[in-house]
């Protein structure tokens, strides 16, 4: 998916451990006929938590995947009694637009110099 999504931006030096951080409330899969279309983990940072690593392979988006993870997420928090929230590089134009149809809200945005040509700031939204 890096090669054809540029996802993620930077390739991590060990993609296992990455997938799966030691602070992870949850990491979840979505299923396909052609086999693993989404992941997304949910981080816990402080008392609050995070979704991270919301990802869904351009062949399956727009069928409800990254909805269904995010929601997963959300439920997942609110039975954790955690705040959530997230964060996006702001060259994610249907990212964004998912999460502003789900109702989260942005937050602010902060400059990042690690994004290369491909982004150049990181947007913040909690949940709604």
């Amino acid at each position: 998916m890096h090669e054809q999504a540029a996802y993620p931006i930077n390739w991590p030096a060990d993609p296992r451990v990455w997938l799966t951080p030691e602070n992870r409330l949850g990491c979840w899969v979505a299923v396909g006929d052609a086999g693993v279309v989404g992941h997304v983990v949910l981080t816990a940072v402080g008392d609050a938590a995070e979704v991270e690593r919301l990802f869904v392979d351009p062949q399956a988006t727009r069928q409800g995947i990254g909805r269904q993870l995010l929601d997963h997420c959300v439920k997942t928090a609110a039975e954790f009694g955690r705040k959530l929230s997230l964060e996006v590089v702001d060259n994610r134009g249907a990212a964004v637009h998912l999460y502003r149809r789900a109702g989260w809200r942005e937050a602010g945005r902060t400059p990042i110099d690690w994004g290369g040509d491909h982004a150049s700031e990181l947007v913040r939204f909690v949940a709604p």
